[in-house]
């Protein structure tokens, strides 16, 4: 049985999520879910008096989209693709432009405790517009529920979205900007939608931009950093996944001291390695020879116990909500520019 990968629509009321998850879905051979949103009773009533109703539309909302998806998408995904128009996370996005102080405690709470066991997409593709084009379009589709809606409101919501989706690293974004796309009418249009999405699954995930470094980096590092390969987000977010499959503990002192006896191991078998130079040499060959060969000899044991260090040091930036990748880029951005006095620089070993 093979890989199937779960695709989520995102972006601002309007946008076109729905239309385009139905359009894409027998394109890309995926079954379908859809947010339920109708069902909610306070949702017109929040339209009319945000502040009175957000509590109730927001917890609705929440428990539904939990039921909706708890079970749903890791069933679907045992046999087919999945595309969804809307992922489980953009809920804490509603709740923090619409709630505040003890409602929004109580909120964060149950989200917290909620959001945790729902699957993340391998895709997220968030489609961008503008406020006056999400305007026009909520007028065209005419929903009763949503004739009163503010302008205002829409643009706080499209600066929250934007705002979410440069921080979101829990799944890969392609973003693609609508205002001037009509997938609904233009079949050119939506072949090139369907078309960039079809890329990205072909390729792999799609990765985010890498922060640019502020100073200049050797072109050689340069292209390391910018080439289109695997990357360090890919193996955080496969971590996230096991720990929430495994149901492995996210205890930050536990798994530092997992970490700290993972180094230790990387340090015994290094102490193999230096113990077997040191009693081989000069005897059966030159110090940099033997120490090739005792290398080649634990090489294996070695890399586990490295994997095992850099598993944990991985799992610890998840639960410190740490984008390891971007922190380990911004420090050699630093790093890159300082100087350091000889005497603090490492020597080869005698």
């Amino acid at each position: 049985m093979g890989y199937n990968e779960y695709i989520a629509i995102e972006g601002v009321i309007g946008v076109g999520k729905t239309t385009l998850a139905r359009m894409i879905a027998p394109v890309l051979n995926a079954e379908i879910l859809l947010e339920v949103f109708e069902e909610n009773p306070f949702l017109s009533h929040f339209y009319t008096d945000r502040r009175r109703y957000a509590f109730q539309t927001q917890i609705f909302f929440l428990i539904s989209r939990y039921h909706q998806q708890y079970k749903v998408i890791p069933q679907t995904l045992e046999h087919s693709r999945l595309v969804s128009d809307y992922i489980f996370d953009k809920d804490q996005l509603f709740a923090r432009l619409n709630l505040e102080n003890d409602e929004l405690a109580v909120y964060d709470r149950v989200q917290k405790i909620l959001g945790s066991q729902i699957q993340t997409p391998d895709l997220v593709v968030y489609l961008r517009a503008d406020t006056d084009i999400l305007m026009q379009r909520i007028a065209y589709r005419d929903r009763s529920y949503e004739r009163n809606m503010s302008p205002d409101y829409i643009d706080a919501l499209r600066q929250a979205y934007e705002a979410f989706f440069r921080e979101y690293s829990q799944a890969p974004v392609l973003t693609i900007d609508t205002n001037d796309l009509d997938f609904v009418h233009s079949e050119g249009d939506r072949e090139h939608i369907i078309g960039m999405i079809r890329a990205v699954l072909e390729q792999g995930a799609i990765q985010q931009e890498l922060p640019t470094l502020h100073n200049a980096a050797p072109p050689t590092g340069i292209r390391i950093l910018q080439g289109n390969r695997r990357r360090l987000g890919d193996f955080q977010r496969f971590h996230r996944a096991l720990d929430q499959e495994k149901n492995f503990a996210t205890d930050l002192a536990l798994n530092y001291a997992g970490m700290v006896e993972e180094v230790g191991e990387v340090g015994r078998e290094l102490r193999l390695i230096w113990r077997q130079t040191e009693r081989r040499s000069p005897a059966v060959g030159t110090r940099p020879e033997v120490l090739a060969r005792a290398l080649a000899e634990r090489r294996s044991l070695l890399a586990a116990e490295m994997a095992d260090v850099l598993a944990y040091l991985l799992k610890l930036a998840n639960y410190a909500g740490i984008n390891l990748e971007e922190a380990y880029i911004a420090k050699m951005a630093t790093n890159w520019q300082r100087h350091w006095p000889e005497d603090d620089l490492p020597q080869e070993a005698p």
